[in-house]
Formats: C-alpha cells, structure tokens, sequence
C-alpha cells in the first residue's frame, strides 16, 4: 500500500518551492525522516516521512511549486534493497538511518584524492558536484548532522582557487526578497514620519527587573508600547484593500529578525495587544532563537498586521524601513539607542541633560492613513515609552 507524501497545510502564503529531496527513489525511510525541503521567501521546511517504507515515487522535484496539500510523492510500505543503477554508481539503502549512500568510482569526473566518495547527498547537491568537479568528501557540511547543503557546494564554488572576485549566489530567500522590495515600494506610496524617544524609564525599569533576575530585552518593550499605541489610530493596524481598508481585530506585531548573509525573517507575536510585558518577552525569546536555529514553522511568521524594525541593534542611528507585507500599512523603525545631550524643564529653567534617546520613524502606506492619524500613533508610542512607569 502507497503512503503519500504531501505539503504541509500550515504554509506561508502559496509561494513555496521544492528546494530538494534528500532521499532518492529506492531510499529505505523510517517514520520521521527528513524527506525533502521545501523553502519560502521566509523559511526553509524539512517535511518529515508520514510512514516507514521505501520511496517509491517523486511527483514535485526541485524548483516545482508547492501549494499547501499538493502531492509530494509516495512511499511503498514494501521495503526491498535498493537496485543498483550502473557498474559505476551503486546505491546502497543503509537500514539504520535510511540515506542512500553514494560511490564514486576513479572514472567519475567529480572523484577526489582520497580514492572515493561516501556521502549522504541529496539529488541537487549531487548535481551540483558533478557539474563543478568537486570532492563532496572535502566539504564540511552545515546542515543537519553535518549533511552537505546546496550552499555548501554553492560557497566551494564562490571560494574556489580560480576565483577572481566573490561571488555570491542568489538563494530562493534572497531572490524573494528583492521581489517584495520591488513590489512594495511600486504599490504602495510610502511616506515616512520621524520622532525622537527618551528611553530612560524603559531603561530603570528594565534594570531593576534585571536585579531580580528578570531578563527582558529593549524589542519587548516596544511591542508592548506599539500594541497599546494602536487605540489611537486603529487604521495603523489595518491594509488596502480594493474596496476598503481592513483593520485587524487583533494586534499581530512581526519582529525583524536578522539572519546575517541569509538577510531575514520575520517571526509574528500573535494578539501582541492581550500580552503583558514578561509574555512579550518569553515570546520574542522563544522566536529569536528558533529564527537563528532555521527551526520556525510557516505559522510562525504568517499572519502579522505590523512590523517593528529595530535596526538600531546593529548600530543604525536612522532608517526608513519599507512596508514589506502587502497586507500591512506601516512599520515601526528604532535606531540606535545612545547617549545624548537633551534640553529640559526642571522646576520652570531650562535644563541640559543627558538622557538614552534614540529616532524613531513610523512608515506608512499613504492610502490607508494620513499625517495626522501617523503622527497621533508615533506621539502616544513616545509618551508610553517615556512614561514607562518604575518596577513594582
């Protein structure tokens, strides 16, 4: 009896690939295994085997779409050795993982010094090391358990000796997020507002939390003070549509999260507005981490109704981020949080003072709010941040 293998119904959008299948027909699979990946402009998903068996079948291979429920291929229950293909390929099922593992005699093009080749590839890397002459046995790999990825072929390549310059190929999340940049700043008119913060009761508070052993980090406290600004313009919370602006019933806040030459993503605290604080914050940990470890899901990054972007963290003073998601009417930015010189009332005079301040810029779609309802939001976003009350 088949077992079919199919996409995975929680899925960003209806954009996702067949990056590559990390079995091969014939393969022995356990219950489990990873099976084949497949890759969004936000994350890269392994879809694990739904039985044990031998794939039997590939319907979708790389570079197919892959909507939600399609059919991936299919699994035979009947596990028989896996055949041998020539005299100078032989793929040979190894019971204890499952990964069919490939030897390369001395007439292959792609044969290294070392007398041969045992490694678990999956087709595209495979192709890949034959098309450029690379010894796969020479790679280190970075994907799980040390597998050799298409980027690790992809970075032998752009390293190689005969290279002159770097180069950098274009992966499927890099590729993606060029389209969204060209898309979003060609359909909606962007128009950015600028605002400066006094962070120094954010910052007492968070210091006094930190002596109790309570870890919060700055993000945290500004999701908690975006949510709670959106009672004064709720149409920031909402998005063009061609028939009307639709605001969201709950306050679903993305977090820009870096992932180095990767680019990013940008992981979703859901109902952010019925969140207190210490929540925000076990949250915001609990997506960082999984976003660095390439671990989130597709619903982890789907459904938000606005962005923050906390470029400051990477030591940006100002910045006007671009509304990335068609479904949203603004972005936050924050810049850099430091030291500077600010005039102030104390008892009637003037006063020059020093005070943690930092830009903030709230970018907006022209069509679904105007000035005034921007500069509302961005001036009660600033009074909850400066008016952060002391730890309790």
């Amino acid at each position: 009896m088949a077992i079919e293998i199919r996409v995975p119904d929680e899925q960003e959008g209806t954009k996702a690939v067949v990056r590559a299948w990390l079995k091969r027909v014939g393969d022995v699979v356990a219950v489990n295994d990873p099976l084949v990946e497949l890759e969004t402009d936000k994350v890269t998903q392994e879809v694990p085997s739904p039985g044990a068996g031998v794939l039997s079948e590939i319907l979708l291979e790389r570079d197919a779409e892959a909507v939600p429920g399609a059919l991936l291929g299919r699994i035979s229950d009947e596990i028989s050795p896996a055949p041998l293909v020539s005299s100078d390929v032989e793929i040979r099922a190894e019971p204890r993982e499952g990964p069919s593992t490939l030897r390369l005699r001395s007439g292959d093009p792609s044969f290294g010094a070392n007398g041969g080749v045992e490694s678990r590839l999956s087709p595209s890397v495979k192709r890949a090391v034959l098309q450029h002459g690379i010894d796969p046995a020479q790679l280190t790999g970075s994907g799980r358990g040390g597998r050799i990825t298409r980027d690790d072929v992809d970075a032998a390549v752009a390293g190689g000796p005969a290279a002159t310059m770097r180069v950098i190929p274009h992966d499927r999340i890099r590729l993606k997020i060029a389209e969204n940049m060209v898309r979003a700043v060609s359909e909606a008119p962007h128009v950015t507002a600028l605002f400066e913060a006094d962070f120094s009761a954010v910052a007492a508070h968070k210091s006094a939390l930190g002596e109790r052993g309570v870890k919060l980090s700055y993000t945290a406290y500004l999701v908690k003070a975006a949510a709670e600004a959106m009672a004064v313009a709720p149409a920031i919370n909402g998005r063009w549509e061609s028939d009307r602006i639709a605001v969201s019933p709950t306050i679903n806040i993305g977090v820009g999260t870096a992932l180095g030459d990767k680019g990013l993503v940008v992981p979703v605290v859901k109902d952010a507005g019925a969140l207190d604080l210490a929540a925000i914050g076990a949250k915001l940990d609990d997506l960082t981490t999984r976003a660095r470890n390439g671990k989130l899901t597709g619903g982890d990054v789907s459904g938000g109704s606005f962005t923050i972007s906390n470029h400051g963290v990477s030591g940006s003073l100002l910045a006007s981020p671009i509304i990335l998601h068609a479904g949203q009417a603004a972005i936050l930015g924050v810049g850099k949080l430091e030291k500077r010189v600010v005039v102030r009332k104390i008892d009637g005079q003037d006063a020059i003072l020093v005070r943690p301040m930092a830009y903030v810029t709230l970018t907006i779609d022209h069509r679904v709010v105007d000035g005034h309802q921007t500069n509302a939001w961005l001036s009660r976003f600033v009074a909850i941040i400066e008016g952060w009350p002391a730890a309790r």
